[in-house]
């Protein structure tokens, strides 16, 4: 599911980068995109540990 989500992310700020934020630069384009990838898949990955965590003192 985490990698999922991150494919999915790519197209998907690289597309609002070019159609509603207007820019033309694809170095720009593609740095925003990876780094918006990059933080989804952090993210979802500290709150799957975090919850983990939770299973762990629960039991």
């Amino acid at each position: 599911m985490q990698e999922l989500l991150t494919a999915v992310t790519y197209p998907i700020v690289w597309l609002v980068c070019s159609y509603v934020l207007k820019i033309e630069s694809g170095l720009a384009k593609l740095l925003i995109s990876l780094t918006a990838a990059i933080l989804v898949y952090v993210l979802i990955g500290i709150k799957s540990s975090a919850q983990g965590e939770n299973d762990k003192k629960g039991k």
